[in-house]
Protein backbone atom coordinates (compact mmCIF):
# COMPACT_ATOMS: atom_id res chain seq x y z
CA UNK A 1 0.00 0.00 0.00
CA UNK A 2 2.50 3.04 -1.04
CA UNK A 3 0.53 5.28 -3.22
CA UNK A 4 1.31 4.12 -6.75
CA UNK A 5 -0.66 6.61 -8.56
CA UNK A 6 2.51 9.14 -7.11
CA UNK A 7 5.61 9.25 -9.55
CA UNK A 8 8.19 9.98 -6.80
CA UNK A 9 10.89 7.61 -5.89
CA UNK A 10 9.91 7.64 -2.65
CA UNK A 11 7.02 5.73 -3.37
CA UNK A 12 7.80 4.36 -6.87
CA UNK A 13 11.64 3.32 -5.85
CA UNK A 14 10.68 1.61 -2.31
CA UNK A 15 8.21 -0.72 -4.60
CA UNK A 16 11.49 -1.66 -6.62
CA UNK A 17 13.58 -2.51 -3.45
CA UNK A 18 10.52 -4.16 -2.60
CA UNK A 19 10.19 -6.24 -5.41
CA UNK A 20 14.05 -7.19 -5.52
CA UNK A 21 13.43 -8.77 -1.99
CA UNK A 22 10.29 -10.77 -3.28
CA UNK A 23 12.17 -12.11 -6.08
CA UNK A 24 15.15 -13.22 -4.36
CA UNK A 25 13.17 -14.81 -1.33
CA UNK A 26 10.48 -16.64 -4.32
CA UNK A 27 7.21 -13.80 -2.67
CA UNK A 28 4.18 -13.09 -3.91
CA UNK A 29 3.43 -9.81 -3.55
CA UNK A 30 0.36 -8.10 -4.40
CA UNK A 31 -0.67 -4.49 -4.79
CA UNK A 32 -3.23 -3.08 -2.52
CA UNK A 33 -3.64 0.97 -1.78
CA UNK A 34 -7.15 0.09 0.25
CA UNK A 35 -5.40 -3.29 2.35
CA UNK A 36 -7.27 -2.37 5.22
CA UNK A 37 -10.55 -2.63 3.66
CA UNK A 38 -9.17 -5.91 2.57
CA UNK A 39 -8.82 -6.86 5.98
CA UNK A 40 -12.22 -5.55 6.98
CA UNK A 41 -13.88 -7.73 4.25
CA UNK A 42 -14.63 -11.02 6.22
CA UNK A 43 -14.89 -12.92 2.79
CA UNK A 44 -11.17 -11.54 1.12
CA UNK A 45 -9.73 -10.51 4.84
CA UNK A 46 -7.60 -11.63 6.94
CA UNK A 47 -6.27 -14.94 5.17
CA UNK A 48 -5.41 -12.68 2.26
CA UNK A 49 -1.85 -11.67 3.02
CA UNK A 50 0.83 -12.66 5.92
CA UNK A 51 2.51 -9.27 5.82
CA UNK A 52 2.17 -5.84 4.90
CA UNK A 53 4.62 -2.99 3.95
CA UNK A 54 3.19 0.17 3.62
CA UNK A 55 2.86 3.94 4.23
CA UNK A 56 0.61 3.64 6.88
CA UNK A 57 -2.43 5.17 8.26
CA UNK A 58 -4.65 4.67 11.64
CA UNK A 59 -7.42 2.64 9.84
CA UNK A 60 -4.38 -0.20 8.21
CA UNK A 61 -2.61 -0.41 11.60
CA UNK A 62 -6.01 -0.79 13.84
CA UNK A 63 -6.87 -3.84 11.25
CA UNK A 64 -3.59 -5.47 10.76
CA UNK A 65 -3.61 -5.91 15.02
CA UNK A 66 -7.18 -7.29 14.74
CA UNK A 67 -6.28 -9.78 12.17
CA UNK A 68 -2.24 -10.71 13.47
CA UNK A 69 -0.80 -9.32 10.39
CA UNK A 70 2.82 -8.08 10.63
CA UNK A 71 2.95 -4.65 9.47
CA UNK A 72 6.06 -2.56 8.34
CA UNK A 73 5.62 0.70 7.72
CA UNK A 74 8.17 3.13 4.98
CA UNK A 75 6.48 6.82 5.48
CA UNK A 76 8.29 8.82 7.67
CA UNK A 77 5.86 11.45 8.35
CA UNK A 78 2.68 8.95 8.87
CA UNK A 79 0.10 9.98 11.66
CA UNK A 80 0.67 6.53 12.74
CA UNK A 81 4.20 5.70 12.75
CA UNK A 82 4.62 5.52 16.41
CA UNK A 83 2.22 2.36 16.59
CA UNK A 84 4.52 0.19 14.08
CA UNK A 85 7.73 -0.68 12.86
CA UNK A 86 9.30 0.94 10.07
CA UNK A 87 12.57 1.75 7.59
CA UNK A 88 13.03 5.16 6.88
CA UNK A 89 16.17 7.70 5.57
CA UNK A 90 18.59 8.82 8.04
CA UNK A 91 17.40 12.48 7.76
CA UNK A 92 19.99 13.37 10.63
CA UNK A 93 22.36 12.08 8.12
CA UNK A 94 20.79 14.03 4.99
CA UNK A 95 20.76 17.11 7.29
CA UNK A 96 24.43 16.87 8.13
CA UNK A 97 25.61 16.12 5.13
CA UNK A 98 23.85 19.11 3.43
CA UNK A 99 24.98 21.13 5.69
CA UNK A 100 29.31 20.15 5.15
CA UNK A 101 28.53 20.56 1.45
CA UNK A 102 28.19 24.06 1.53
CA UNK A 103 30.31 24.92 4.23
CA UNK A 104 32.50 23.01 2.27
CA UNK A 105 32.12 25.41 -0.51
CA UNK A 106 33.51 28.45 1.84
CA UNK A 107 29.23 29.88 2.49
CA UNK A 108 28.73 31.44 5.87
CA UNK A 109 25.04 32.51 5.31
CA UNK A 110 22.41 29.80 5.24
CA UNK A 111 19.10 29.32 4.79
CA UNK A 112 16.00 26.12 4.67
CA UNK A 113 13.09 25.92 3.21
CA UNK A 114 10.55 22.84 3.57
CA UNK A 115 7.24 21.50 3.95
CA UNK A 116 5.14 21.55 7.06
CA UNK A 117 4.27 18.46 8.48
CA UNK A 118 7.25 16.81 7.29
CA UNK A 119 9.10 14.53 9.95
CA UNK A 120 12.22 13.96 7.38
CA UNK A 121 12.20 17.83 6.86
CA UNK A 122 11.78 18.46 10.83
CA UNK A 123 14.98 16.33 11.38
CA UNK A 124 16.83 17.30 8.02
CA UNK A 125 16.52 21.06 9.66
CA UNK A 126 17.35 20.36 12.68
CA UNK A 127 20.55 19.03 12.29
CA UNK A 128 21.17 21.24 9.48
CA UNK A 129 21.23 24.22 11.92
CA UNK A 130 23.12 22.38 14.52
CA UNK A 131 25.87 21.91 11.64
CA UNK A 132 26.40 25.10 10.43
CA UNK A 133 25.70 26.72 14.86
CA UNK A 134 28.72 24.48 15.44
CA UNK A 135 30.80 26.20 12.41
CA UNK A 136 29.94 29.66 14.08
CA UNK A 137 26.77 30.65 11.59
CA UNK A 138 23.53 31.52 11.88
CA UNK A 139 20.59 30.17 9.49
CA UNK A 140 17.13 31.61 8.27
CA UNK A 141 14.26 29.01 8.31
CA UNK A 142 11.15 29.02 6.96
CA UNK A 143 8.78 26.30 6.13
CA UNK A 144 5.42 26.02 3.03
CA UNK A 145 2.04 24.66 2.78
CA UNK A 146 2.32 21.04 2.57
CA UNK A 147 1.13 21.11 -0.84
CA UNK A 148 1.21 23.90 -2.78
CA UNK A 149 -0.43 22.68 -5.69
CA UNK A 150 -3.21 21.30 -4.68
CA UNK A 151 -5.07 24.83 -4.21
CA UNK A 152 -4.57 28.42 -5.39
CA UNK A 153 -4.36 29.69 -2.28
CA UNK A 154 -1.47 27.25 -1.13
CA UNK A 155 0.76 28.41 -4.37
CA UNK A 156 0.05 31.93 -3.35
CA UNK A 157 0.93 31.37 0.44
CA UNK A 158 3.70 29.81 -1.19
CA UNK A 159 5.15 32.59 -2.87
CA UNK A 160 4.53 34.83 -0.51
CA UNK A 161 6.40 32.86 2.21
CA UNK A 162 9.52 32.66 -0.27
CA UNK A 163 9.85 35.84 -1.46
CA UNK A 164 9.88 36.94 2.56
CA UNK A 165 12.31 34.44 3.63
CA UNK A 166 14.87 35.59 0.65
CA UNK A 167 14.13 39.16 1.83
CA UNK A 168 15.88 38.09 4.88
CA UNK A 169 19.12 36.65 3.39
CA UNK A 170 22.44 37.49 3.16
CA UNK A 171 24.80 37.32 0.54
CA UNK A 172 25.94 34.84 -0.73
CA UNK A 173 24.49 32.05 0.64
CA UNK A 174 23.97 28.22 0.76
CA UNK A 175 20.29 27.37 0.15
CA UNK A 176 18.72 23.67 1.27
CA UNK A 177 15.12 23.72 -0.05
CA UNK A 178 13.22 20.39 1.01
CA UNK A 179 11.58 19.37 -2.32
CA UNK A 180 12.48 20.19 -6.05
CA UNK A 181 9.43 22.00 -7.00
CA UNK A 182 10.10 25.04 -4.32
CA UNK A 183 13.50 24.72 -5.00
CA UNK A 184 12.64 25.57 -8.78
CA UNK A 185 10.44 27.81 -7.46
CA UNK A 186 13.68 29.92 -5.32
CA UNK A 187 15.11 29.49 -8.98
CA UNK A 188 13.00 31.51 -10.67
CA UNK A 189 12.95 34.34 -7.13
CA UNK A 190 16.69 34.58 -7.89
CA UNK A 191 16.04 35.68 -11.71
CA UNK A 192 13.55 38.00 -10.81
CA UNK A 193 16.26 39.68 -8.39
CA UNK A 194 18.82 39.66 -10.25
CA UNK A 195 21.02 37.51 -8.33
CA UNK A 196 22.98 34.75 -9.89
CA UNK A 197 23.03 30.71 -8.99
CA UNK A 198 25.17 29.53 -7.56
CA UNK A 199 27.74 32.75 -7.64
CA UNK A 200 24.85 34.92 -5.42
CA UNK A 201 23.07 32.03 -3.97
CA UNK A 202 24.11 27.96 -3.81
CA UNK A 203 20.93 25.66 -3.73
CA UNK A 204 20.39 21.89 -2.47
CA UNK A 205 16.95 20.55 -3.58
CA UNK A 206 14.72 17.96 -2.79
CA UNK A 207 15.37 14.20 -3.44
CA UNK A 208 17.31 13.82 -6.67
CA UNK A 209 14.07 13.13 -8.88
CA UNK A 210 16.10 14.10 -12.01
CA UNK A 211 13.84 15.51 -14.58
CA UNK A 212 13.21 18.69 -11.84
CA UNK A 213 16.88 18.39 -10.66
CA UNK A 214 18.38 18.80 -14.61
CA UNK A 215 15.94 21.03 -16.31
CA UNK A 216 16.11 23.79 -16.61
CA UNK A 217 19.53 25.29 -15.81
CA UNK A 218 20.85 25.88 -13.79
CA UNK A 219 20.50 21.76 -12.50
CA UNK A 220 20.19 21.54 -9.01
CA UNK A 221 22.45 19.74 -6.70
CA UNK A 222 20.26 17.10 -4.69
CA UNK A 223 20.43 14.15 -1.65
CA UNK A 224 20.12 10.79 -3.39
CA UNK A 225 18.27 8.43 -0.86
CA UNK A 226 18.36 5.05 -2.23
CA UNK A 227 14.89 4.62 -1.29
CA UNK A 228 15.49 1.17 -3.22
CA UNK A 229 17.44 0.07 -0.19
CA UNK A 230 14.51 0.83 2.35
CA UNK A 231 11.92 -1.25 -0.02
CA UNK A 232 14.67 -4.19 0.36
CA UNK A 233 15.23 -3.10 4.29
CA UNK A 234 11.59 -2.82 5.07
CA UNK A 235 11.11 -6.32 3.28
CA UNK A 236 13.41 -8.36 5.38
CA UNK A 237 12.07 -6.17 8.14
CA UNK A 238 8.48 -7.87 7.22
CA UNK A 239 10.42 -11.62 7.21
CA UNK A 240 11.60 -11.12 10.23
CA UNK A 241 8.55 -10.43 11.59
CA UNK A 242 6.44 -13.27 10.07
CA UNK A 243 9.04 -15.63 11.50
CA UNK A 244 9.14 -14.28 14.74
CA UNK A 245 5.41 -12.66 15.47
CA UNK A 246 6.07 -11.59 18.94
CA UNK A 247 9.31 -9.68 17.90
CA UNK A 248 9.70 -5.73 19.38
CA UNK A 249 8.36 -3.07 17.48
CA UNK A 250 11.99 -1.71 15.85
CA UNK A 251 12.75 1.33 13.27
CA UNK A 252 15.46 1.60 11.32
CA UNK A 253 17.13 4.41 9.64
CA UNK A 254 19.16 3.96 6.45
CA UNK A 255 21.89 6.75 5.60
CA UNK A 256 21.70 8.14 1.97
CA UNK A 257 23.64 7.42 -0.80
CA UNK A 258 24.72 10.96 -1.36
CA UNK A 259 24.54 13.98 -2.84
CA UNK A 260 24.36 14.27 -6.51
CA UNK A 261 26.59 17.67 -7.15
CA UNK A 262 25.11 19.57 -10.28
CA UNK A 263 25.65 23.64 -11.30
CA UNK A 264 23.16 25.21 -8.02
CA UNK A 265 26.27 24.49 -5.70
CA UNK A 266 29.60 24.79 -7.90
CA UNK A 267 30.76 27.68 -6.92
CA UNK A 268 33.40 28.46 -3.81
CA UNK A 269 32.34 31.92 -1.64
CA UNK A 270 35.46 33.08 -0.22
CA UNK A 271 36.43 36.62 -0.59
CA UNK A 272 40.05 35.02 -1.66
CA UNK A 273 40.96 34.67 -5.54
CA UNK A 274 43.81 32.54 -4.53
CA UNK A 275 41.64 30.17 -2.30
CA UNK A 276 39.05 30.13 -4.70
CA UNK A 277 41.61 29.29 -7.38
CA UNK A 278 43.01 26.53 -4.81
CA UNK A 279 39.86 24.67 -4.17
CA UNK A 280 38.85 24.61 -7.85
CA UNK A 281 42.71 23.22 -8.63
CA UNK A 282 41.86 20.67 -5.70
CA UNK A 283 38.54 19.78 -7.11
CA UNK A 284 39.75 19.58 -10.98
CA UNK A 285 42.45 17.05 -9.64
CA UNK A 286 42.36 15.68 -6.31
CA UNK A 287 41.87 12.12 -8.33
CA UNK A 288 45.22 12.95 -9.03
CA UNK A 289 48.84 12.49 -6.28
CA UNK A 290 48.73 15.90 -5.44
CA UNK A 291 50.50 17.99 -2.46
CA UNK A 292 50.13 21.31 -0.87
CA UNK A 293 53.28 22.35 -3.14
CA UNK A 294 51.23 21.50 -6.48
CA UNK A 295 48.31 23.57 -5.53
CA UNK A 296 50.47 26.74 -4.26
CA UNK A 297 52.25 26.12 -7.88
CA UNK A 298 48.83 26.17 -9.88
CA UNK A 299 47.79 28.85 -8.24
CA UNK A 300 51.14 30.90 -8.54
CA UNK A 301 52.43 31.61 -4.53
CA UNK A 302 54.62 29.88 -2.25
CA UNK A 303 53.21 27.11 -0.66
CA UNK A 304 53.83 28.71 2.90
CA UNK A 305 51.81 31.58 1.89
CA UNK A 306 49.03 29.58 0.42
CA UNK A 307 48.95 27.95 3.67
CA UNK A 308 48.87 30.61 5.93
CA UNK A 309 45.99 31.41 3.61
CA UNK A 310 44.12 28.22 4.05
CA UNK A 311 44.55 28.62 7.95
CA UNK A 312 42.90 32.33 7.84
CA UNK A 313 40.26 31.89 5.43
CA UNK A 314 39.32 28.59 6.00
CA UNK A 315 40.76 27.43 8.76
CA UNK A 316 41.89 24.35 7.75
CA UNK A 317 45.51 23.00 6.23
CA UNK A 318 45.57 22.92 1.93
CA UNK A 319 46.45 19.07 2.95
CA UNK A 320 42.80 18.43 4.79
CA UNK A 321 41.03 20.05 2.08
CA UNK A 322 42.88 18.10 -0.40
CA UNK A 323 41.27 14.91 1.40
CA UNK A 324 38.26 16.12 2.20
CA UNK A 325 38.28 15.98 -1.90
CA UNK A 326 39.56 12.74 -1.92
CA UNK A 327 37.17 11.12 0.54
CA UNK A 328 33.88 12.52 -0.85
CA UNK A 329 34.70 11.44 -4.89
CA UNK A 330 35.85 8.18 -3.33
CA UNK A 331 32.17 7.70 -1.16
CA UNK A 332 30.54 8.67 -4.49
CA UNK A 333 32.25 5.99 -6.51
CA UNK A 334 31.81 3.48 -3.69
CA UNK A 335 27.73 4.46 -3.70
CA UNK A 336 27.26 4.62 -7.45
CA UNK A 337 29.58 2.07 -9.36
CA UNK A 338 29.81 -1.50 -8.80
CA UNK A 339 34.05 -0.53 -9.56
CA UNK A 340 36.49 -2.70 -6.93
CA UNK A 341 37.54 -1.09 -4.11
CA UNK A 342 41.37 -0.88 -4.77
CA UNK A 343 40.58 0.54 -8.63
CA UNK A 344 38.54 3.21 -6.42
CA UNK A 345 41.23 4.00 -4.26
CA UNK A 346 44.09 4.41 -6.81
CA UNK A 347 41.68 6.51 -9.03
CA UNK A 348 40.60 8.56 -6.36
CA UNK A 349 44.37 9.52 -4.97
CA UNK A 350 44.43 7.85 -2.42
CA UNK A 351 46.77 5.23 -3.65
CA UNK A 352 47.38 2.13 -1.89
CA UNK A 353 43.42 0.86 -0.70
CA UNK A 354 45.45 0.75 2.75
CA UNK A 355 45.49 4.57 2.58
CA UNK A 356 41.91 4.46 1.87
CA UNK A 357 40.63 2.37 4.51
CA UNK A 358 42.85 4.29 6.88
CA UNK A 359 41.09 7.59 6.26
CA UNK A 360 37.57 5.79 6.22
CA UNK A 361 38.18 4.49 9.38
CA UNK A 362 39.99 7.96 10.93
CA UNK A 363 36.63 9.93 9.59
CA UNK A 364 33.95 7.64 8.94
CA UNK A 365 34.81 5.41 11.54
CA UNK A 366 34.11 2.51 9.41
CA UNK A 367 36.19 0.53 6.22
CA UNK A 368 35.12 1.20 2.59
CA UNK A 369 33.52 -1.69 2.16
CA UNK A 370 31.24 -1.80 5.13
CA UNK A 371 30.62 2.20 3.89
CA UNK A 372 29.51 0.76 0.67
CA UNK A 373 27.68 -2.37 2.00
CA UNK A 374 25.48 0.37 4.25
CA UNK A 375 24.39 2.68 0.82
CA UNK A 376 24.14 -0.45 -1.69
CA UNK A 377 20.93 -2.23 -2.17
CA UNK A 378 21.70 -5.55 0.67
CA UNK A 379 22.01 -8.98 -0.40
Amino acid sequence: MLDLQWPYKRHADIFAGIQEYAEQHHWDTIIDEFAHNTLRNAQSGAGRYDGIIARTNHPLVQEARRSGIPLVNVWASSPARKLVSGVYPDSIVVGRTLAEHLLSRGFRSFATLTSLKNVEHELEVAEFQRTVQDAGFQCVSDRTPQNPWDHLSHWRKTEEVIQQWMSQWQLPIGVYVGSEGAGRMVVQECHRRHWQVPADVAIIAGKNEETLCEHPRPSLTSMEIGYNRIGFEAARMLERMIVEPTSQQQVVRIAPQGLVVRESTDFFAVDSEIIANALRFISANSHKRIGPDHVAKAVGVETRTLQNHFRKVLDRPIATEIRRVRLERAKRELVQSKRSITDIARDTGFGPLARMSEVFQRELGLTPTAYRDQRQLGE
